[in-house]
């Protein structure tokens, strides 16, 4: 719901020149946005500078403009012009500029033909919409899809306010999408230029001023195969900040920050999480200023960037995704699901469990032929796996990771016969097909860069860094886009592929392109991200029946901007169910376990060399996608046979993983012994507790674990010990869990009855 209103208010302010005080009359144009339980509220001064007035919990008053308190700055403009430059410094701004006396961190910096960076943005309009425009940027050669979430006029309500730059013509549409059954709020920008060429030297997409500095700052950080460890730590004077300029989300750093207050737990305080839909160098902020406030800014990474903006020309700024939250961590992070589940994710696995498959890569790494494939395919098809994925190592002449990127065909002296007849022949025993693809990256060693070294991103005189023997292919070139799109379309033509795993294993560097003038260089770290969109659009577009699974290196592009094109995503190379506890706790902060890319895989672990039970292995993996990577048909016959009941349980309970409300019971940050979840079904009917004992207690004593989020007043019967008793003596008395030794894990199952 949006509201609007204006409003004249009195006032009386101290006169430095008369001595005295005097009244004024301010008209503002006032502005509430109101979701189930928060409000958003921003004016319009009468001067034209757009303030913000308040976000947190929900109020239905019209009026909020006392919170402004302009009636105690003696700064105001319209009483004392001389001291603006103070008032600059103190005032709330909705999209604060650099250059005119704020001097906190600015959302937005525009150097004109002269050099100078100041800037003046002033209010023209309003306008609102139902439901939600769709975003796009326009390029040279064609119109790039920008993803964000997406809502018709049942679900949302959308305001645009248009500012102008006083000097040099520029105009921003500054869009807020109000959801009416979630607590969340989203806003992008457009910059449009209506006079002469200006450079944009920062767009970011968000800027909120908090009263208060009272708060913790929550987030997500690691490094590969330890992605998205949640750190919090109380703000402090000046800024901190979390980034990434590596040309993706990165392993380091995650596009989500929250700032909670002190006494937020799961269940309690408030949380307020800020969440970028994009998938480059982002930029995330809390500064806390002189007067103990807070400015939260987030979007774009201004450093290394520039767009150059022609008249008529235009730059369209990502969206940033905003939650609040009064009722705990928790409530903030099942808010962000359901509004990614329902608003974000697209396509024909939106709403559908997906394929059980098995990935050969752990298997056999680049040690494989069609034989060894159909070996592993038939003996997963018997156990009821439902998908083989071949991964690297199928094309060109790639026996190991130093080639052949670019150049996606198969390679005939390890697929005998090609690839159709290996999909025909796993097709013929009933298991789907998937294959692996790196396509932004190629080899040295690879006949497209024999053909076109300039492809690749570089700059001219400088040594090429290679990271994993390959370089970066400049995405930001149609004619590239074209090449490798034909490739893959010859691919997806040919050959039943049901599934592909998008991976990218390295970032960027030297970053520069042969195609763009010296003046608009800058710009390929943005037009690269475009790139991307535009390639997975087309994928999603042409090929909607194609289950798309993005991955860097892991899960360094875990961000919203690949769930708008992929259902899931790659959520770390660490496959070691222990230390999927964290990684997968600190990714459900923001992202739900539906989009999570999980499997089962050997022991000794590849990657930390540490062996678990192999029923632990399929109950961690099932808080996501669930899948192998292991071969099967040399695995210990204890554990082949378990397969078919993991599947038959994960099959039964994914609808609750999918759909339902998580709640985490347990910290493994805080309490490395266990982890403890629950999935809870909507109509509250069902709910499905996971525990894992990381290390075992001494004398054999249970552990007391409380769940959460059953209906206090419906009786339902635990599968653990059949007893039935009301969900408030589950969840105010707790069950207790009682397992001997390490690394041991048990599911529970509560039933309405």
């Amino acid at each position: 719901m949006i509201k609007v209103n204006t409003i004249k208010k009195e006032y009386t302010k101290w006169d430095w020149q008369a001595g005295k005080n005097v009244p004024f009359t301010e008209e503002m144009t006032q502005f509430i946005l109101s979701t189930p339980n928060s409000t958003y509220a921003l004016a319009a001064l009468e001067s034209g500078h757009l303030c913000h007035i308040y976000y947190g919990r929900r109020t239905d008053d019209e009026d909020l403009a006392y919170l402004m308190r302009l009636g105690e700055n003696p700064y105001t403009p319209k009483v004392n012009s001389r001291d603006m430059g103070t008032f600059m410094d103190t005032t709330p701004f909705e999209y604060p500029v650099h250059g005119t006396g704020d001097y906190r961190e600015p959302a937005v910096m525009i150097r004109d033909g002269n050099g100078a960076t100041s800037l003046d943005l002033r209010y023209v309009s309003y306008s609102i919409t139902d439901g939600k425009p769709l975003l796009s940027q326009e390029l040279e050669d064609c119109t790039v899809k920008v993803p964000a979430t997406y809502a018709d006029g049942s679900d949302a309500r959308t305001l645009c306010i248009t500012m102008k730059e006083i000097h040099t013509g520029v105009e921003v549409d500054l869009y807020y999408t109000a959801f009416e059954s979630l607590d969340a709020v989203t806003r992008s920008a457009v910059i449009r230029n209506t006079g002469d060429r200006v450079d944009i030297l920062r767009a970011l997409s968000a800027a909120v001023d908090f009263d208060s500095c009272e708060y913790d700052w929550i987030t997500l950080n690691g490094s590969w195969a330890r992605e998205r460890i949640v750190e919090r730590s109380p703000l402090h004077h000046g800024k901190q900040s979390v980034d990434s300029v590596k040309g993706e989300s990165s392993h380091q750093s995650n596009p989500f920050v929250a700032l909670v207050s002190h006494n937020a737990d799961e269940n309690s305080g408030e949380a307020y999480g800020f969440n970028l839909v994009y998938s480059g160098n982002f930029f995330a902020q809390a500064e806390v200023t002189q007067h103990k406030r807070t400015r939260v800014v987030m979007g774009v990474n201004p450093f290394d960037f520039a767009w150059a903006l022609e008249k008529g020309q235009s730059f369209t700024v990502p969206e940033c995704v905003m939650v609040y939250s009064d009722k705990g961590i928790g409530e903030m992070s099942r808010t962000f699901h359901d509004l990614y589940r329902r608003h974000l994710i697209r396509g024909e696995y939106k709403d559908k469990r997906r394929p059980i498959l098995i990935n050969n890569w752990e298997a056999t790494y680049f040690n494989f032929d069609e034989e060894k494939l159909f070996s592993i395919a038939k003996q997963a098809k018997e156990l009821g796996i439902e998908m083989l994925v071949m991964d690297d190592g199928w094309f060109g002449h790639r026996n190991s990771d130093n080639s052949s990127l670019g150049d996606w065909y198969v390679n005939e002296n390890k697929i005998k016969g090609g690839l159709k007849a290996l999909v025909d022949r796993v097709n013929g025993i009933g298991m789907m097909f998937g294959i692996w693809l790196e396509p932004e990256m190629i080899s040295p060693d690879s006949d497209l860069y024999r053909a076109h070294p300039d492809w690749a991103i570089q700059v001219k005189g400088l040594p090429l860094t290679q990271s994993r023997e390959q370089y970066v292919l400049d995405y930001s070139r149609k004619e590239v886009r074209d090449c490798i799109w034909s490739q893959i379309k010859a691919i997806l033509d040919n050959a039943n592929i049901e599934y592909i795993k998008w991976d990218m294993n390295r970032q960027l560097t030297e970053v520069a392109s042969a195609a763009l003038p010296s003046d608009r260089q800058r710009e390929l770290w943005h037009r690269f991200v475009l790139g991307v969109y535009d390639l997975q659009e087309r994928l999603c577009t042409e090929y909607p029946h194609i289950l798309l699974e993005n991955c860097s290196g892991g899960g360094a592009r875990f961000d919203p901007g690949m769930l708008f094109y992929s259902p899931q995503i790659w959520a770390s190379d660490d496959t070691d169910a222990i230390e999927r506890l964290k990684i997968q706790y600190g990714t459900s902060i923001c992202y739900p376990a539906s989009a999570m890319g999980a499997h089962v895989s050997d022991c000794p672990n590849h990657t930390v060399g540490r062996s678990t039970p192999f029923e632990t292995r399929g109950n961690v993996a099932m808080v996501g996608t669930f899948g192998y990577e292991l071969d099967v048909t040399r695995i210990p016959q204890a554990d082949r046979d378990e397969i078919p009941s993991q599947i038959e349980k994960f099959k039964k309970y994914n609808p609750l993983v999918r759909t339902g409300d998580q709640y985490r019971l347990g910290n493994i940050f805080e309490d490395n012994t266990f982890d403890a979840w629950m999935f809870v079904s909507k109509d509250k009917s069902q709910a499905v507790l996971t525990y894992v004992q990381v290390l075992g207690r001494p004398n054999y004593h249970s552990r007391r674990i409380k769940p959460a989020g059953l209906d206090p007043e419906r009786r339902y019967r635990s599968s653990q010990t059949g007893e039935v008793h009301p969900g408030s003596t589950f969840m105010n008395c707790g069950i207790d869990v009682a397992l001997d030794g390490d690394f041991k894990s048990l599911v529970i199952e509560f039933t309405e009855v």
